[in-house]
């Protein structure tokens, strides 16, 4: 009506006005005019008459709960199982109402407003899961899907025969009425949001922790563990690191959980399988880029060069990612191995673990970053003239060049001397600026030796509160069985070097040593057949900044072969788990008895005892025998 009238009364008023506008008469002007705004007001009026679309979302009157059954049986766990359980306990639910209003005609549209209510619901509820006590909840799934337990308030009790009632239990049922459910794990829920599960308790299935209870078992006797891999550039980081910017970040470390560093869901999970853990090893990992010790630099390195984190970035010793090595990569263009662990993420994961009433070992490690295809001399080979070295090889292996036993080997000479300073450098702990909990390298900018590496972890850790014991190095046999005279090894005296200025930096709580191959702990025998027998680490050994002896044990338990046709399966022995058979060869068998002259000898079973026929100590030779040589 309203576009009618206007529109009349339009064309009259630009008819009084005459004229044209273009072409366009006044009075055709006027009636256009009169005709959108009436449109607008009969718009309005329509919509404000019209009466208000109310819509409902569907609305429970009773929880729904399927899975719970009276009298159902209590489950008794052993190791690490996924298993359901029984509803125990549930409120009803919780309702919450959210209501949004559309619509109305603003602006031309027309029509009445729409007001649509939706219902949400949330349940809290408590499922009993099977015998304690257990030692830990790991993942949990809902309707067969991960759950993702960030925002959900829940907790487990470990069904021992001392837990108390759960606080929430107890609030809305009273005090006097809630049992403890003493000798049960379970776990409680509040306030689960239903939404996503059909407005229903899901079924829910559960990750459970509980070791054999029996102590002669591995789980009731590990004491220490070595935390590995060495490597990855956020892998001990105790809080969620990720990669890239706005909505294309992806987590670095939440790969267990996705709402718990990984960090953090090992730790438990070692705690829950291995309670009886008291120590563990921190391995952390700088990068060699060469066999010859006086051309080896020692760095930390990256995956990649350029990469934003968020909330923290990567660093260590002061270097910057940008500046850092560079790791190589396969043929399918992956890093080889993961970066050097951040130094804030070390802090992190020390902290943790001592917070957990952990002992810490810290553990520096060397990969080496000899990639395949290198032009690099081979100090294995006479004159050090083979071109290319081997693709990956062992930090053991770094040594003189060209190495003992070759044709123009600087062993026993003072140029050994030298390529062995080279490789330990000059640091010293002065070279560092410590500024709270960052530790950075003020040396000679091109000083890459070993000691470098030594003292900016020593001074890491003292920034952490310290650690229970530390490692001056590890397993470099190649190093420390090079001599510079007849019986000098200058490589035995940079460790004890190492040791005492270890020592100023974390004082006397921590204990130092250094970890020995279980080949070169007891002494060097070098092959040249002079028959000498030198107890070359017996100088570190007594050295009053060495705390113990350290030994990375990688001994032979077994000679076992497939089948029976093999000389422990004549002996009678009738498998090779069997633990009398593996308990006899811990002093015993090879490296006891006997030894294989040759792998040739070894694909044979061509044993050769272990004598000492001219001195009687046949101890000397024989790696497993710790009593004799610590006596």
């Amino acid at each position: 009506m309203a576009t009618l009238v206007l529109g009349a009364a339009g064309a009259a008023i630009g008819g009084s006005i005459g004229g044209a506008i273009l072409g366009v008469s006044a009075a055709t002007i006027g009636g256009f005019v009169g005709s959108t705004i009436g449109s607008v007001v009969d718009s309005w009026i329509v919509s404000s008459l019209a009466p208000t679309q109310r819509i409902e979302g569907p609305r429970l009157d009773s929880l729904r709960i399927t899975s719970s059954t009276e009298g159902a049986v209590i489950p008794r766990v052993y190791g690490r199982m996924r298993m359901g359980g029984n509803i125990i306990w549930a409120t009803d639910f919780r309702e919450e109402t959210k209501t949004t209003t559309q619509g109305g005609g603003k602006g031309g549209g027309g029509g009445g407003k729409v007001k649509t209510t939706e219902y949400l619901y949330y349940a809290s509820f408590a499922v009993a899961l099977c015998e304690g006590p257990i030692t830990g909840i790991g993942r949990i799934w809902a309707d067969g899907k991960l759950l993702n337990t960030a925002g959900i308030t829940w907790r487990w009790y470990p069904g021992d025969e001392t837990q108390t009632a759960d606080p929430f239990i107890a609030a809305t049922m009273g005090a006097a009425s809630t049992p403890a459910y003493r000798g049960t794990a379970y776990v409680v829920f509040e306030d689960l949001p239903l939404g996503n599960f059909g407005n229903r308790l899901p079924q829910l299935s559960f990750e459970v922790f509980r070791p054999l209870a029996d102590p002669d078992t591995a789980e009731g006797l590990t004491q220490a563990v070595t935390m590995i891999p060495a490597s990855g550039e956020f892998t001990y980081a105790t809080t969620g690191i990720r990669k890239g910017s706005g909505g294309a970040q992806t987590p670095e470390n939440l790969n267990a959980l996705s709402d718990t560093a990984d960090m953090v869901v090992a730790l438990d999970r070692l705690q829950a399988m291995a309670p009886k853990v008291k120590s563990v090893s921190l391995v952390v990992a700088w990068f060699g880029n060469d066999l010859r010790a006086g051309d080896c630099k020692v760095r930390p390195g990256v995956e990649v060069s350029a990469k934003s984190t968020t909330p923290a970035s990567w660093s260590v010793n002061g270097v910057s990612r940008a500046n850092a090595h560079l790791v190589s990569r396969d043929d399918q263009d992956r890093p080889v191995y993961g970066g050097t662990p951040a130094d804030f993420a070390v802090i992190q994961a020390i902290k943790e673990m001592k917070a957990r009433g952990l002992r810490v070992t810290f553990y520096p490690f060397i990969l080496m970053d000899v990639p395949p295809g290198n032009t690099l001399p081979n100090p294995y080979s006479d004159n050090a003239a083979e071109t290319g070295q081997p693709a990956f090889p062992w930090r053991g292996r770094i040594t003189c060049s060209p190495a003992a036993g070759y044709t123009g080997s600087v062993d026993k000479t003072a140029a050994a001397a030298s390529q062995v300073a080279d490789f330990f450098g000059s640091a010293s702990p002065s070279d560092f600026a410590i500024s709270g909990e960052t530790v950075s390298w003020i040396g000679a900018p091109g000083d890459w030796g070993l000691r470098r590496m030594v003292l900016h972890y020593a001074h890491l850790c003292a920034a952490a509160g310290g650690v229970d014991a530390f490692l001056i190095g590890t397993e470099m046999r190649g190093l420390t069985t090079i001599r510079s005279g007849a019986s000098t090894y200058p490589a035995v005296q940079a460790i004890r070097d190492l040791a005492a200025d270890v020592r100023s930096i974390l004082g006397a709580g921590t204990d130092i040593s250094y970890a020995a191959d279980w080949s070169e702990y007891f002494g060097h025998q070098p092959g040249d057949g002079s028959g000498d027998v030198f107890f070359h680490l017996d100088p570190l050994w007594a050295d009053p900044e060495i705390d113990f002896v350290g030994i990375d044990n990688y001994m032979p338990l077994s000679d076992w072969r497939d089948g029976f046709e093999h000389l422990d399966a004549a002996e009678g022995w009738p498998a090779i788990y069997d633990r009398a058979y593996l308990q006899k060869n811990i002093a015993g068998g090879e490296g006891f008895d006997w030894f294989y002259a040759s792998e040739t000898d070894r694909a044979a079973q061509v044993r050769t005892p272990i004598t000492d026929g001219v001195y009687g100590e046949p101890w000397v030779f024989r790696y497993k025998d710790l009593w004799n040589w610590w006596s």
